[in-house]
């Protein structure tokens, strides 16, 4: 083998040149590579990938952590506090700096971690999807890794494929490529064998890596891989896509504008009082300061990063991938699930299950079966030219491929079941061999058929043809019986599709078959002869039900949306609960659908339950628009090449893990399994992911108050201030962090999927939750820490208007009483904000570690605080008797029972008092 064919490099004549010229150059045969070779050939030119250039590099994505508003008010604030310690020294703003500069680097740090990490956790997905390719290797198909083609292989090109290197075609059967990613060319084009064109791009007997195949099928003869490919040398993969802002993002935007506003108006109006009641404007700005750290939620960006990193791989464990981490949420809010039947809610296997044929005599397991009478598959004999002619249309207008493992078959599930069935009746490899496939017109969801034309063009060519019973026999003028061939009469007709009905009606997918010679290779597809329909089971999934009936309960509609007869489709969505018994169902067929207005579809769409049958993928995209006109949330189902754009366009687009690459590449979500179930699964974790975010929410904004309220009064009334900004800063990003985080992985409410979906504009910042939060809890936590600050003052002799020195001990006594309120009360607020309705006995007291570890990490860092004297000078502490604590526990103990009782009355009210106690 001479060794430079290794770093074989493109000419620019793959397109002109002949086609054995191209093989001798390339050191490749017809049969393909052998192993052997392919793996020296990898090892030398190395992956067939793309290098990544012009992506955000590691320190890049570090300082953008510093440009986020809450950043900025920080950095801002650490610089004031040192310009007013170089003018005013000794008065701790030295410190306030250097711990708002440590809070801006620990939260970048923080954050910059938690995204890092959901990258690594896009990636690691990426890795459990890697794009495949079927190669022709020593004379049989494989499915290899993309990675690993070589400049020799011969890719086996089928609908909905990536192709993934640039190649020549060597075969093709109606090959349509959608070149848009290389070209820019919006309308797929047709391939050929010969050479179209002197320009490499535009000549038609080529395809490129990053192309899709639209239609058809074909095999193509590579001779450029990685770097060395079209778009490898055109595009260098640089990235350039700009990102949307998800619906989270964009609320978490919005509740970072209100915050800083509402910050920044208080730091500026009390700046203005205290500068009126004659503080210096140093001491004004130091305390304008503290309002305004008081009201940042320093820790709020990377615990939402954080909580949905933790769904996403808890969604990756029950086999649903998500390709954007904000995705997750968005499940939370659907209102309409549109699905797929075949696969997701039925297993994906078929079998045959019927075999009807017309005016036959025939023998079925020793007697005779007249006019249209039904047959299982084990009741058929080859003892007629009817029963040859019906195993050969099985078996050669077929494109799936034997194995030993269940079910049997790799390929199309329907093609799957009649090949099996054909080798039960007769040798295949024989039957093959001897009629050796000419052409295929490939099956089409538009055509709704499929057909092959085979034999020898000097002993007799012969056509076989499988689609939709209605689209058969408009294309059939005679019919196969035992006795002969007769003409197909309109009663007759009418007997066939009176059989397809009653066989659709049991939830079998009905296929018709036929076949007649061909004159020559362009036969029209007109003029069969009809020969025999055969019904397949799909069995449901059996956890397709309760699936469904969750979703029921959970106020989401399901529309079933299938290729099948409308009868079929009726029964199995009846059978999987999606039209629950009893209760009526609209059926628009694709034909009624294409001929609907907006205005009557809408109206149409407001039925309770609706299945959508014989329609196209094409299709798919008007009803997800027509949904999402009416104000729903669409999460739309797909697998194929036609499914992409609905997929893209709805609100949570969702691919199969066994689908096409190209509605891989345009979902949001994959799913490994192909199952309903999993879809459901992901919608409760979606709820609960918006849910958990709006605990911590409000968990994290009910500390403020008692942070803002001692700035206030120590303007207005002159009283020692209670708390320092490093104290605010440890609450913020110290002690109330883990815990925040152990609301961000709260099991599920028992409720979550008995409410219907949160409307589409709620945010996560209501006016509920600020009631709650700055209303109740935040003032209540704010006497409890009042309560014992002037306890203590009192206790050691002070009295109002009295002037304390910051090194007071009985001062730094009182400030550090009033910080372990704010924690222990804390503590009490993150236990009760576990659960937004559900008692928490109910939840469990235990069943969030997380929670009790953050509360751990709290009471630690509070003796630390307290009891370190280390930490005395830095946050202005001093050691306290511990049952000095105790002054507290009352107010904890109120809000514990309080907001149980508030719970409870939620439980048990009206819908007005639910919307006026919840949040």
């Amino acid at each position: 083998m001479d060794l430079s064919i290794f770093d074989y490099q493109s000419k620019g004549d793959e397109h002109e040149i002949e086609l054995d010229a191209l093989f001798k150059r390339l050191a490749a045969g017809p049969h393909g590579l052998s192993e052997q070779e392919a793996v020296r050939r990898l090892e030398a030119v190395g992956p067939n990938v793309l290098k990544e250039t012009g992506g955000e590099s590691t320190l890049k994505k570090f300082l953008r952590q510093f440009s986020n508003f809450f950043a900025i008010l920080l950095i801002i604030g650490a610089i004031l506090s040192f310009i007013a310690e170089h003018f005013d020294p000794g008065h701790g703003n030295l410190y306030i700096g250097l711990a708002l500069g440590a809070v801006v680097l620990l939260n970048a740090v923080f954050t910059f971690l938690q995204e890092y990490q959901a990258e690594r956790i896009m990636e690691e997905f990426k890795e459990m999807l890697p794009p495949k390719v079927k190669v022709l290797r020593e004379g049989k198909v494989r499915e290899i890794l993309a990675r690993d083609v070589v400049s020799g292989d011969i890719m086996v090109l089928e609908e909905g494929d990536g192709i993934p290197a640039d190649g020549r075609l060597i075969e093709i059967h109606a090959l349509k490529v959608d070149n848009s990613a290389l070209t820019g060319e919006s309308e797929p084009k047709s391939r050929s064998i010969r050479c179209t064109h002197e320009a490499m791009l535009s000549c038609r007997n080529m395809v490129f890596s990053g192309t899709m195949v639209q239609t058809g099928n074909g095999r193509a003869l590579v001779f450029a891989t990685g770097m060395e490919t079209q778009i490898g040398k055109i595009a260098h993969l640089t990235k350039e896509t700009r990102e949307v802002a998800s619906p989270l993002r964009q609320d978490l935007n919005h509740f970072i504008r209100i915050i800083s506003a509402i910050a920044i108006g208080l730091g500026l109006i009390f700046f203005g009082v205290s500068v009126f009641v004659h503080r210096s404007v140093m001491a004004s700005l130091i305390f304008a300061i503290g309002i305004i750290v008081a009201n940042v939620p320093e820790g709020l960006l990377p615990t939402v990063t954080l909580c949905l990193s933790l769904a996403a791989r808890r969604m990756a464990g029950q086999k649903a991938l998500v390709k954007r981490l904000e995705a997750v949420e968005t499940l939370g809010s659907t209102t309409v699930i549109c699905t797929d039947k075949t696969g997701t809610l039925t297993q994906n296997w078929m079998s045959i299950k019927t075999i009807l044929l017309l005016d036959l005599r025939m023998t079925v397991q020793g007697k005779e079966v007249i006019h249209g009478e039904e047959t299982g598959p084990d009741g058929l004999t080859e003892e007629s030219e009817l029963e040859r002619h019906l195993i050969s249309i099985s078996a050669l207008c077929n494109n799936a491929r034997l194995r030993p493992e269940p079910p049997g078959y790799s390929g199309d599930p329907t093609e799957g079941a009649l090949l099996v069935f054909a080798r039960e009746k007769m040798d295949l490899e024989k039957l093959i061999v001897a009629n050796p496939r000419q052409r295929e017109i490939p099956f089409d969801s538009r055509r709704q058929r499929m057909t092959v034309i085979c034999g020898e063009p000097s002993s007799g060519l012969t056509a076989y043809i499988k689609g939709g019973p209605e689209v058969i026999l408009e294309r059939c003028d005679r019919i196969q019986t035992r006795q002969g061939i007769h003409p197909l009469t309109d009663s007759t007709r009418e007997s066939i599709l009176a059989g397809h009905r009653e066989i659709a009606s049991r939830g079998e997918r009905v296929i018709a078959l036929a076949y007649k010679e061909a004159k020559d290779l362009n036969e029209r597809e007109e003029g069969f002869i009809f020969v025999a329909l055969a019904g397949l089971m799909d069995p449901p999934r059996p956890e397709a039900k309760t699936a469904v009936e969750l979703c029921h309960r959970a106020g989401i509609k399901i529309a079933m949306i299938t290729g099948d007869h409308s009868l079929t489709a009726q029964a199995i969505a009846r059978q999987v609960g999606v039209v629950p018994d009893g209760e009526e169902c609209i059926t628009i067929n694709g034909d009624e659908l294409a001929r609907l207005n907006p205005s009557e579809l809408a109206l149409r769409l407001k039925a309770p339950h609706i299945i959508f049958a014989r329609t196209s993928p094409v299709q798919k995209l008007k009803i997800v628009e027509a949904f999402q006109a009416n104000g729903e949330v669409v999460t739309m189902t797909g697998d194929g090449v036609n499914d992409a754009p609905a997929i893209k366009h709805a609100d949570m687009g969702v691919a199969m893990g066994s689908g096409t690459d190209v509605a891989r590449e345009a979902a949001d979500m994959v799913l490994m399994d192909d199952n309903f179930a999993t879809i459901v699964t992901a919608v409760k974790e979606g709820r609960t992911v918006f849910e958990n975010i709006k605990k911590f929410v409000a968990y994290i904004l009910t500390s403020n108050t008692p942070e803002i309220i001692p700035f206030i009064a120590y303007v207005l009334l002159g009283i020692p201030l209670p708390i320092t900004v490093q104290l605010i800063l440890s609450i913020d990003l110290g002690t109330d962090l883990v815990p925040a985080l152990g609301l961000g992985v709260e099991p599920a409410e028992s409720d979550i999927m008995d409410r219907p979906p949160r409307p589409r504009d709620e945010k996560l910042l209501t006016s509920q939750v600020l009631a709650i939060s700055y209303g109740i809890k935040g003032p209540l936590e704010t006497v409890a820490a009042f309560f014992a600050f002037f306890w203590v003052l009192s206790y050691g002799g002070w009295h109002w208007g009295q002037q304390l020195g910051m090194n007071d001990p009985i001062y730094l006594q009182a400030v550090t009483i009033f910080f372990a309120s704010v924690i222990l009360c804390q503590v009490a607020n993150v236990i009760v904000s576990r659960t937004r309705k559900t008692s928490i006995l109910e939840q469990g007291l235990f069943t969030n570690w997380l929670v009790w570890a953050g509360i751990g990490v709290e009471l630690s860092l509070l003796m630390v605080i307290i009891y370190l004297p280390l930490t005395h000078r830095f946050f202005g502490t001093a050691a306290i008797d511990p049952r000095l604590m105790l002054l507290v526990l009352p107010f904890a103990l109120v809000m514990i029972v309080g907001d149980e009782m508030r719970k409870l009355l939620i439980r048990r009210g009206s819908t007005g008092l639910q919307r006026l106690l919840g949040w």
